[in-house]
Order: structure tokens, then sequence, then C-alpha cells
């Protein structure tokens, strides 16, 4: 029997018989509208409870759900079993994914405990116990690697669970918090050891449930991480300082050392010539930690297409030493509007001058392609400011040419629980709609995405934010055919699907029922893409997909030991409290 299965919901559990317009909420990221790429987190656990003689499966059951309609996820998760599930709870528009799937499990498996984790679950803790008895547990924190461990090895045993740190559980109906203690200042006990997910994958049979997202085959990408936890406090942002702070009571990041980072991605360009992204500003760790990881990638000589996002522009000296150290790059920045006011609200100090002087560099560099970043729905933002970051956009493109690739998105569908905003609105020119847990379930199942916001701003009514990001998508989508950065075909069908999203809120705003001419018109739109294509994401596959001889010697590699695991410094109290 498996120890521990990790199951990933879709957002919206019945999503294939719901009607519900998802709208333009996961344009610039690879996943479709009901999100079916699964954390990150889920290959750390799986790899560390591996490495400690716990079994684990990964389940992707919301990729399963899109592919077939014939796929029967009751009939699937009644045929489970384990001696524990888990469901992520990381981002909170899978609050109903989660909730629905952890009833179905408790209904066909009432003896076996379900285990919830991620952000959202840490935030929602006292709700998730006090509301839902199909939860048994909560692993608090951004680290649950160990704590999973502690509490498995209770689960097999019958053992204490007041002495897993970081557990939110039932003690004869009592709910009591342990607290959060674990909290790793380093990465180095983890792994991003993806040739651990293909011998999951051959061991279980189970191409699809390990598989990251729905397109990935035509547009692959693979990632590390540099630190859990951030230095920066972005206003709606759920893993920023202030929130990691809040929610997670981790006070610093904790970086995985330079030397292992470039050690996990020669590890991905051995068996595989995909693009790696690196997320996490590198530069969060100081010059010195940049600069020691750029030396250890260089002698690898990765010929893989690798992605670095920066949180501040990056200096012209820095940009050559990447250029220097990295055969093939691409840079990610996130201005999120031209305009000071907003952007410096929004958490982002750096003026246009420090990005231009940036962008200036990296177009004069090897890097292949800048994406930039602009968001709908910011502090002190106007329907007409978002229609001058625009043309903002366009002045870059004039300036610095086509290998600058402006996105524009909204804010949608939620600010994230634990950020500034989310904790005091009022302050920040925001007003929140939803507030607790189950309202944003319900939200989520509302048939529109202007519905399903959970913000206005004293700036934009919600009615606003979709206009400006209709309008702000068609005006960037005419800039990027004037430059050459879309094909006219690509253009001119993102228009019409930006157009007929339009005639689907509007009618949504008249009609008092969804008939099957709308419901049907829906269900194609939200196989659409509404802002930008999809193809407009893509980095380039270096060499072969795959090098089959490597993987094979990944596959029949000995199991490895429990090395780099870690007895970090403590933080926060041990002992349980009742709540």
């Amino acid at each position: 029997m498996t120890d521990l299965i990790l199951l990933h919901p879709p957002s919206i559990f019945r999503f294939r018989e719901l009607t519900c317009f998802m709208g333009p909420v996961s344009d610039v990221i690879p996943s479709t509208s009901i999100f079916e790429g699964y954390p990150i987190g889920f290959l750390t656990l799986s790899e560390y409870l591996t490495r400690h003689d716990i079994s684990v499966r990964i389940v992707n059951l919301a990729l399963k759900m899109l592919r077939a309609l014939s796929f029967d996820a009751e009939h699937f998760t009644a045929g489970l079993s384990a001696h524990a599930f888990g469901i992520d709870l990381h981002w909170l528009p899978h609050v109903d994914g989660c909730l629905s799937l952890a009833a179905q499990l408790k209904r066909q498996h009432p003896d076996i405990p379900v285990i919830v984790g991620g952000l959202s679950a840490t935030y929602f803790r006292d709700e998730l116990m006090r509301d839902y008895p199909c939860i048994d547990f909560v692993v608090c924190g951004d680290s649950t690697e160990e704590p999973l461990r502690l509490l498995m090895e209770a689960i097999r045993s019958g053992g204490d669970f007041k002495q897993v740190p970081n557990l939110v559980w039932r003690d004869n109906g009592v709910v009591v918090d342990n607290g959060i203690s674990w909290i790793p200042d380093t990465l180095d006990h983890v792994r991003f050891d993806y040739s651990h997910i293909f011998r999951m994958l051959v061991k279980h049979r189970d191409p699809v449930g390990y598989l990251p997202y729905a397109n990935w085959f035509e547009h692959p990408v693979l990632a590390v991480f540099t630190c859990r936890g951030c230095l920066h406090d972005c206003s709606t942002c759920g893993g920023s300082s202030s929130a990691f702070s809040s929610t997670c009571t981790r006070s610093k990041p904790a970086f995985r050392s330079p030397q292992l980072l470039a050690e996990d991605i020669a590890a991905i360009a051995g068996y595989s010539g995909v693009p790696i992204m690196i997320i996490g500003d590198l530069l969060q760790g100081g010059e010195e930690y940049a600069e020691t990881f750029l030396k250890a990638i260089r002698l690898h000589n990765i010929p893989n297409e690798l992605a670095f996002e920066f949180f501040q522009p990056p200096s012209r000296r820095f940009v050559g030493l990447l250029e220097e150290s990295v055969v093939n790059f691409n840079v990610e920045l996130s201005p999120e509007s031209h305009d000071l006011r907003v952007r410096r609200a929004f958490g982002k100090q750096f003026d246009n001058l420090e990005l231009e002087s940036a962008l200036e560099s990296l177009v004069a560099s090897r890097c292949k392609r800048i994406d930039l970043f602009f968001m709908v729905g910011l502090p002190f933002q106007t329907y007409g400011s978002v229609m001058d970051a625009v043309a903002y956009c366009g002045e870059l493109l004039n300036r610095y040419g086509s290998k600058l690739l402006p996105m524009i998105a909204p804010l949608a569908p939620f600010v994230d629980p634990g950020s500034r905003i989310f904790q005091e609105p009022g302050k920040m020119g925001y007003h929140l709609l939803y507030h607790t847990l189950g309202e944003h379930r319900q939200a989520m199942l509302m048939p529109g995405w202007k519905q399903r916001l959970n913000y206005e701003t004293d700036w934009m009514s919600r009615d606003d934010i979709v206009n400006a990001t209709y309008d702000g998508a068609e005006a960037l989508i005419d800039l990027k055919l004037r430059h050459g950065l879309v094909p006219a075909a690509d253009a001119r069908e993102i228009k019409e699907h930006i157009a007929m999203a339009r005639k689907v809120v509007a009618l949504l705003d008249q009609a008092g029922t969804i008939g099957p001419d709308l419901a049907k018109e829906i269900q194609q739109l939200n196989g659409l893409d509404s802002l930008c294509g999809k193809r407009e994401l893509d980095w380039s596959v270096i060499g072969k997909r795959y090098h089959l001889f490597k993987c094979f010697t990944a596959l029949i590699r000995p199991k490895p030991g429990r090395t780099e695991t870690v007895s970090p410094p403590l933080s926060g109290k041990t002992s349980a409290a009742i709540l």
C-alpha cells in the first residue's frame, strides 16, 4: 500500500458540469483556467519523503479530468488505497476543488486521514478545521517536508500528533494548533530532482498523473527555486515578506545554496533540453550569492534556455556577468505599471530610468527575450492609467525592439490572503467583497470572472477592471502586430476571442439564467486564449527534449540515501495550543 497519495484538484471540482466563464485568469501562465498545474512543492515533498522510506504517489487529478471527459473522478478516487491522502490548497482559486475533493475522499474512505497544506491552507487553517470535518490535518508553513514526514510516521505507527511541528489537528473533537516551529533557514535539505518524477511515473504507470500541466509537451518548462520567502513586500502578494511573516512566521527568506542550485539545473540539462525557469530573484540573496551561482553554472556550460526573473532591474554589471556565464537566457521583469505612484504603492520602488537602463543592457546582450508584465487592478490605477501603460509599452518597443515581449493581465480572481491589501484593504483604497474561505469558494462558482473578483478599488469598479483588461489587451495586440511579435493570424484570432469575451460578459450581466446557447459559448471560450497566445510564452527546447539513455540511467539509478537532511534552528512555540 502507498503511504501517501498527493492529489492536485482543479480549481472548480465540477468544472465539466457547471457553466462558469473563467475569464483571463491564466493567459500569462502555462496552465489552463482550471489551474491544473500542481505546485512544485509536490516534487520536493515526494522526493524528501521517498528518501525517508515513505512511499508517495502524485496524482494530477485536475489534468486527468481535463484530458478525458470519460474519466470518472469519483470512481477513480474510490479505488485509491493509502495510509493518508494529501491535497494542496496553496493558491486560493483551488478552494472549491480542495474542499470538494476532501469531502469526496472522506465519504469514500472514512478511516483514511485527509491532510491539506499550502499557503492558503495555512492562512485559513482555523476555518478549515472548524467548518470542514472532512479535513483531519492541516500542515502549515512554507516548508512542510519534515513536518509531513513526522506526521506520516505518526499515522503509520499510531504515534503522538502533539510532537509534530506546524500541525493543526483534532484531539477528541478539540482543535489543537501545535504552532509553526519548523522554519528551516536554508533549502539545502530539499532537492529539485525531476528524475524522481520520472521514476515515480514509471513505478505507478501513470504519466498523466505526473504531467505538470495540460500542454506541457507543446510548451515545456521545468523550474527550480532559489528560496522560500521574499525580501519584497508587493501589496497584493501572498508570498510577500509581510505575508510570509504573518502567515508562516518566516522573518527572512531561506535560500538554496548557489552551488546546489547550479547542480539542480545541470542535472535537468543532463536528461532534457527543455527550458528551465529559475524562480526567485537571485539578487535577493545578495550580489555574492548571485555571482557565486553564476560562477558555478558557468562551469556546467548549460545548453538549455534559462529564464531568470528579477524583482528589481539588474545592473549593467550584473547583466554582463550573466552573459559571460550563461549560453542561452531570457529575463522576466514585472514593472506592473508605467506610473511610479502606482508602482510604488504596489510595492516596487524602482523608477523608469532604472528599468530602461536594464532593458538597454539586456537588449545589447545575448539575452533572447525580455518578458515585461503589467497588471490591471493596482492601487491608484485608473482605466486611463492602464491605457497609458500600454502606450508606454509602445514607446519601449520603439526604443528597444522586438526582444521585448510586453504582457498585460488582471489581478484575478483574488487579492491573495495574507497580503497587505487583504489584511488592511481600506488603508490601501480597496474594498474586499469576500473575506472567508467559504465566501471565496462561493465566488469561484459564480458564472462570470467579473463576479468572481474579490475586490474593487477607490479608482476602479469591477466593470472598469474588466473593460481596462480587454481594451488594454486589444491595444497591446495591435502593438505586437506592428512590431512583428505576433503573426497577423494569431493577432486576429486573439482579437476575435476578446470580442467573444466582451459579448459573454455583457450577456452574463443581462441574463437572469444561462441558457444552452450562452452555455455553449462559455464552454468554447474557456478553452481559448483571450489576452495573448500561449505560443507567445514559449521558450526554445535546445537539442532533444529528452535524452532517452540518460532518462533510463536515472530510472535504474539506486535509490538516494538520506543525505542533505538538516535540522535547522526552530522558531516559535513548540507546545500545542488549544484553539
